[in-house]
Formats: C-alpha cells, sequence, structure tokens
C-alpha cells in the first residue's frame, strides 16, 4: 500500500488515517514462513509545525516452533513505530528516526516487512522456562523427565570414583 503524502507536505491537510492489513507470508524466518494472517495496522500520518510525523501500531500472530522443544507455538506480537517523515536527509546519521519518502509516497508494505522482520527474537521459545529436548533420548523435558545419566566431566570422574568407594 502506497500512501500520498502531498497534502500533509504542502500544509493542506492534518491527517491521514492508517487502517490497512500487509500480507506478509513470503517472510522468512530460518526454515519456515510463520505470518499466516496477515500484519494488522493502525494509526496515521499526520503534519504539525510542519513536520510530517507517522504514528503505526503493528500486530500480528507467530506461527511457528519452540526453539528449544520443537513444539508448535503461536505468539501475538505487536510493537509501535514513530519516526518523522522526510523528502531528504541532511545527515545520513540520523536515519534510525526518520524515513525518507521519494515523490512524497510512502510504501507502507516496504515499512512494515522491515519493521517486522526487526522486531522477531531471534529464539522463540514456547514458554519462558522451556527445558527443552534431552540431547541423548530426544525426549521433551516439558512433558516428562527422561531417565537419562548426566554425563560426567571428566576431570570429576576421580572424585567420583572415591565417592563409589566409600559407599
Amino acid at each position: 500500500m502506497k500512501i500520498d503524502l502531498t497534502k500533509l507536505f504542502s500544509g493542506s491537510a492534518e491527517r491521514i488515517v492508517i487502517k490497512n492489513s500487509v500480507d506478509l507470508s513470503n517472510l522468512s524466518y530460518g526454515t519456515y514462513f510463520p505470518i499466516k494472517d496477515g500484519v494488522a495496522i493502525e494509526g496515521s500520518a499526520y503534519s504539525k509545525a510542519d513536520v510530517v510525523y507517522l504514528d503505526i501500531n503493528v500486530s500480528f500472530c507467530f506461527h511457528g516452533f519452540c526453539d528449544r522443544c520443537a513444539e508448535e507455538v503461536d505468539k501475538a506480537f505487536s510493537f509501535s513505530v514513530k519516526r518523522i517523515l522526510v523528502e531528504e536527509l541532511q545527515n545520513e546519521n540520523d536515519d534510525d528516526d526518520y524515513i525518507v519518502v521519494k515523490n512524497r509516497e510512502l510504501d507502507l508494505d516496504e515499512l512494515v516487512y522491515e519493521e517486522v522482520a526487526l522486531s522477531l527474537p531471534n529464539k522463540i521459545l514456547c514458554k519462558e522456562d522451556c527445558k527443552g529436548l534431552c540431547f541423548k533420548c530426544g525426549t521433551n523435558l516439558n512433558v516428562k523427565q527422561c531417565d537419562c545419566k548426566s554425563d560426567v566431566d571428566p576431570r570429576m570422574e576421580a572424585l567420583l570414583q572415591l565417592l563409589d568407594k566409600e559407599e
């Protein structure tokens, strides 16, 4: 979706309401595509004291797999994007707070794609204290405890032998 910002930059309009859904089913996260239902966008672009602002809320549901136990995960994400819209930047170091719009037109799909991709965490967990899988037998430790014995650090093996002789 492209938004024409000509009226905001020229001062003939004060606000453009934004309420849309963006299809990001092509956004790759590792080996799968987690956003199936689209991304909801609500907010506005507005002009205040001859400065054009973008203020939107982005929300979506992530359908994926836990990085520790491989169980299916459905997590809701939402965040806000607040930026100043400019036609050109004088200082290239300020690009985090500003969005350069060419020809007074904002490509909302491209912006949302980038913001969603950057907002996703490095690891998705089913719950904060996920125990993961047993590295020996593959049992999901969130569901049940396995009977595997933990490996002993070779440096401590001699001490364990001493303890076994005392019993």
